[in-house]
């Protein structure tokens, strides 16, 4: 019987150029469920993603995804693990040269041994899923920015992935273009019971359909549990600026420096 937990971080630390971006955070991600992950800029959300597929070495703690070990995984076994997981990247990455088509069959034609015909069933029924079969021939300069994250969509669930990551999935949509992708995260989590985490600066937006959510901040978790009780915590200055955008509070406008007076002082004038 699969365990209800997809994903477990424990004991998580990570430095990187002697800035510690994780200080021993636990995480735990639920099968079939929508998952948030929010905080200010730079604090290694993205960073976060890329550990969780094993692009890049932890300090220590573990990761395990479907009971296998991610972090002590031989290459190959971390190859066969990462088949399960779909990754939309911030950019879409859709390749130019390509057509809409061909960016969708491309991680098919990469991991599978399909028949050209049921290729093309497998890409078409990916499309529709998005909404845009109709584009297969078109090339990405030819999509407008809504429509290339849909087609990245589409290539990220193209082999059936049991969990599937997002990279500020909606930056840069224009409101339609944002429900539209919010609405398709949010079906093809229920129609394919994926387990979706989501890393995202649109607050409002991504809680509007996450069932939980870890707020990070200052190398620690701020907060975490169902976004409704995330929500109701009134007593956390720092969630709270954060959802609100407030530019007064816990967290700095001003990078950690030297004093200004001191930093004049070492100018040769």
């Amino acid at each position: 019987m699969k365990h209800s937990n997809h994903l477990v971080i424990k004991n998580l630390c990570f430095s990187r150029n002697d800035r510690l971006l994780f200080d021993n955070l636990n995480f735990e991600f639920k099968r079939g469920k929508i998952t948030a992950i929010l905080g200010p800029s730079g604090i290694g959300k993205t960073t976060l993603l890329k550990l969780i597929g094993g692009q890049l070495a932890l300090d220590s703690g573990e990761i395990i995804f479907n009971g296998k070990e991610i972090h002590n995984c031989s290459d190959n076994s971390l190859y066969e693990a990462r088949k399960k997981m779909g990754m939309l990247f911030q950019s879409g990455a859709l390749f130019n040269e390509m057509s809409v088509f061909e960016n969708v069959a491309f991680p098919l034609r990469e991991h599978c041994k399909l028949d050209e015909s049921l290729l093309t069933i497998l890409v078409l029924m990916k499309l529709e899923a998005v909404g845009l079969r109709g584009a297969r021939d078109l090339k990405p300069i030819e999509l407008s920015g809504g429509m290339a994250r849909r087609v990245a969509l589409a290539r990220a669930i193209a082999l059936d992935p049991e969990m599937i990551m997002y990279d500020e999935p909606f930056t840069g949509q224009d409101p339609i273009s944002m429900n539209v992708l919010l609405n398709l995260v949010k079906q093809l989590n229920q129609s394919l019971g994926l387990t979706s985490i989501i890393v995202s600066h649109d607050v409002h937006e991504v809680l509007s359909i996450a069932d939980e959510v870890y707020v990070l901040a200052g190398q620690k978790i701020i907060a975490q549990g169902p976004t409704h009780s995330v929500l109701e915590q009134k007593d956390n200055p720092l969630l709270q600026q954060f959802i609100h955008g407030r530019s007064e509070g816990p967290v700095p406008f001003h990078f950690k420096s030297d004093d200004f007076a001191v930093d004049i002082k070492k100018v040769n004038l």
